[in-house]
């Protein structure tokens, strides 16, 4: 049964569903406050993000990726290398 606490609701093992966003014109998104807070994601963090045809997007911290991957090792790798990469961050576009 799923537990409603405000503008979020929780179903079972404690997962969220925490509204909605809107993509700007630059593809950027806010991830929702209660998010943050729950998943305890910092200002400077990164998040991988992850696509699946069927499923969408997801989100995910390398550190949460790792913990539950259950893909071939060499695809692990690339991504962790591209987390930790210490180039900085492509500069939004004006």
């Amino acid at each position: 049964m799923a537990e409603d606490t405000g503008d979020t609701t929780y179903g079972p093992g404690g997962r969220g569903f925490y509204g909605s966003v809107t993509v700007s014109e630059r593809g950027q998104i806010v991830i929702p406050a209660q998010a943050r807070r729950d998943l305890n994601i910092q200002p400077g963090d990164k998040l991988l993000v992850l696509g699946d045809p069927a499923q969408g997007l997801a989100l995910a911290t390398i550190d949460r990726l790792i913990k539950n991957w259950q893909g071939p090792a060499a695809v692990l790798e690339q991504i962790t290398q591209h987390a930790r990469d210490p180039r900085p961050e492509a500069k939004p576009e004006p």
